[in-house]
């Protein structure tokens, strides 16, 4: 008998991803990745895309720092490197406004967790050494909020997501880093939505001391390749110092893949993980987009389309409670209340894909990752319209069509 099923070939048909992450690729990157010759991972381009990509990077970021390089994986894979400096005991404040700092607070606690805490709650233990402020859904995690915490506890480490995509919010960095400051708490932040997209330099927030962000978002390169990490020389002696459970994810080891060893640059062809010459030059146009297009007008430009799909939105009679500008979160009509998933679901089957809220309240999030032309904007808000008007909403198609043209056209006339 013979129990081999080989399946047919998987067609994946083009999907718009208009949610919060991941976005569309651009097709440079893709081409890049696909017509990347078959290299040893030693070969000379290989390694030099490695160093280029280490100095792109860094300045992407707006950082001197030496360890600024690239965790191999999704986002999570660079916030496990982050937040692996924090050991058993270890004392932190988290603070919580949506899902996605409500996960990197999980793994704080999975971290910082004794082996008796870990035992008695292993998958959600509750660590004593660990604070979790919990702000609402909605709202932003503020500096006034940070300052009392860490005033409070006092802990010897401090988290904050900066852009929380659970919730669309942007949260106060400047805050957060000067409240590290006044408290002696080590920051780490969450740049996974923001990089890439807001337009900061790292250096100008010394109370924060890891970052770690994704490949999947801001910079945008997907197949799968790096997510940006970086580290201030505070960091480094510290883990130096106290160690880390993890060899894979370790901020000092990690850095000797990417030629960054005692806190220097090594000439290029010191060994190194197989890292895939598909992934390194993938990553390396993606950079080398970013850059080109310049992160102070990448910012504008984010600001501007979102504006037009913030104002079709609230034509169609929702409520927007995001301030991210890359993501709109909303609540729909009260006609249509309660039945956001049923919407989601439909727009997703039609190749539309957008998302709700992965926790309560339901609401619904439209992004733009890379979506930053007049002619995508305007695809996405009408597809969104006719969605909402198959399930009943009466919508004027032509008032939406012309809030559109004129947001465009003043922009055209400023010019």
């Amino acid at each position: 008998m013979n129990d081999t099923t080989i399946f047919p070939q998987l067609d994946i048909p083009e999907t718009l991803a208009a949610g919060p992450g991941p976005g569309n690729t651009d097709p440079r990157v893709l081409a890049r990745f696909a017509q990347t010759g078959l290299a040893d991972h030693m070969q000379a381009d290989v390694l030099r895309g490695m160093v280029e990509c280490k100095e792109m990077l860094r300045q992407v970021w707006g950082t001197k720092n030496t360890y600024t390089y690239g965790v191999g994986g999704t986002g999570f894979s660079g916030l496990d490197c982050m937040l692996g400096a924090i050991l058993p005991g270890d004392t932190v404040v988290a603070f919580v406004n949506g899902t996605f700092s409500g996960i990197d607070g999980l793994t704080i606690r999975m971290k910082a967790a004794t082996r008796e805490e870990l035992a008695a709650n292993a998958m959600d233990p509750q660590a004593a050494s660990v604070t979790i402020v919990n702000v609402p859904h909605g709202q932003s995690v503020t500096g006034e909020i940070v300052e009392k915490a860490l005033s409070q506890h006092k802990p010897k480490w401090a988290f904050m997501a900066h852009w929380e995509t659970g919730s669309g919010r942007i949260n106060d960095l400047q805050g957060f880093s000067d409240a590290c400051e006044r408290h002696g708490a080590m920051g780490l932040v969450d740049a996974v939505s923001s990089l890439g997209i807001a337009d900061f330099s790292i250096d100008a927030y010394p109370g924060v001391v890891g970052w770690a962000s994704c490949p999947q978002k801001g910079v945008l390169c997907l197949p799968l390749t790096y997510a940006p990490v970086s580290f201030t020389d505070a960091y480094i002696a510290h883990v130096r110092a106290n160690g880390c459970a993890s060899y894979v994810h370790n901020p000092v080891l990690e850095a000797r893949h990417w030629g960054i060893m005692d806190g220097k640059d090594v000439p290029a062809g010191a060994y190194h993980r197989t890292h895939s010459g598909y992934a390194v030059a993938a990553f390396h146009e993606a950079l080398r987009i970013t850059l080109q297009h310049g992160r102070a007008q990448k910012a504008r430009d984010y600001a501007f389309h979102e504006k037009a799909l913030r104002d079709a939105v609230t034509a169609m009679g929702c409520d927007v409670t995001s301030n991210m500008t890359s993501l709109v979160v909303l609540n729909l009509p009260a006609s249509l209340a309660g039945r956001e998933k049923e919407l989601v679901q439909g727009c997703r089957a039609k190749g539309f894909g957008i998302w709700p809220t992965l926790s309560e309240p339901v609401q619904v999030r439209i992004g733009i990752l890379n979506q930053l032309s007049e002619r995508a904007i305007t695809d996405i808000v009408m597809r969104f319209a006719v969605a909402m008007k198959e399930m009943g909403a009466e919508i004027d198609m032509g008032a939406v069509q012309a809030g559109l043209d004129r947001h465009y056209q003043a922009a055209m006339a400023a010019e």
